[in-house]
C-alpha cells in the first residue's frame, strides 16, 4: 500500500494539525505564566513548545514521503480542544488532560494502524510520540498540583532552591519571594519536578 492511499496518511495529517494546535494552546500557557511573574514555569512550558514543534516537524517530513510531487491540501476531520480559557491554573490541569489524551488513545490507535498497513517507521514514531506526551503530561499534571495545593515554592522537607535568573542557590523548605542576590521575584526560582520514570 503506498502511503499517500493509507489511512495512516490521514492519521499524519491530524496528528501534524494536533501537534501544532497543541503548541499554540501552550504558547498562551507560557503567555500567561509570564504575565503573572511564573518565568521559570513559562520556560518549562517554552521547552514543551519546542518538543510540539519538533513533533509536528517530524510528522511533516512523513507527509512529505507521501508523493515526490507538491502535495495538494489534505481534507481532514478530527476532534480538536477548545477548551481553554485565559486561566493560568485551569489551563495547566487542561494540558494535562490533552497531552494524556494523545498518549493513551490518539497515538496508539494511530500506531495500531501504521502496523496493520505496514508503515514500521511510523508506527515507531507514534510510539516514541506516545512516551513524550505522557511525560508532557506528568508535568502539566505536577504544575497544576503545586499551583492548587500550595507547594509549588513551599515543600514539607528542605530542598535546595535555585534562581533562574543569576543562580543563586539556597536549602531551606520554602523559595524566597525575592532573589537575596538580584531580587527576582520568586516566580524565578526554579520549580522542581518529578521524574516519574
Amino acid at each position: 500500500m503506498k502511503l499517500i492511499d493509507s489511512k495512516t496518511y490521514q492519521n499524519l495529517a491530524k496528528a501534524y494539525a494536533g501537534e501544532c494546535q497543541a503548541r499554540t494552546r501552550y504558547k498562551f500557557l507560557e503567555h500567561g505564566a509570564r504575565q503573572q511573574d511564573y518565568t521559570a514555569m513559562a520556560d518549562l512550558i517554552c521547552d514543551v513548545i519546542t518538543q510540539e514543534f519538533n513533533h509536528a516537524r517530524m510528522l511533516y517530513t512523513f507527509i512529505e514521503t507521501a508523493c515526490s510531487d507538491t502535495i495538494e491540501n489534505i481534507d481532514i476531520q478530527s476532534g480538536y480542544p477548545f477548551k481553554q480559557k485565559w486561566n493560568l491554573i485551569e489551563n495547566l490541569k487542561l494540558a494535562a488532560e490533552d497531552e494524556n489524551n494523545e498518549a493513551t488513545k490518539i497515538y496508539p490507535e494511530y500506531a495500531k494502524t501504521a502496523k496493520e498497513e505496514g508503515f514500521k517507521d511510523i508506527e515507531g514514531l507514534f510510539n516514541n510520540l506516545i512516551q513524550v506526551e505522557t511525560c508532557h503530561k506528568s508535568t502539566f499534571e505536577q504544575l497544576y498540583n503545586q499551583m492548587k495545593n500550595g507547594t509549588m515554592y513551599k515543600k514539607t522537607k528542605v530542598i535546595k532552591w535555585k534562581c533562574a535568573d543569576c543562580g543563586y542557590e539556597e536549602e531551606l523548605k520554602e523559595a524566597w519571594t525575592e532573589c537575596p542576590l538580584c531580587q527576582a521575584k520568586q516566580g524565578a526560582v526554579l520549580i522542581q519536578i518529578e521524574d516519574n520514570n
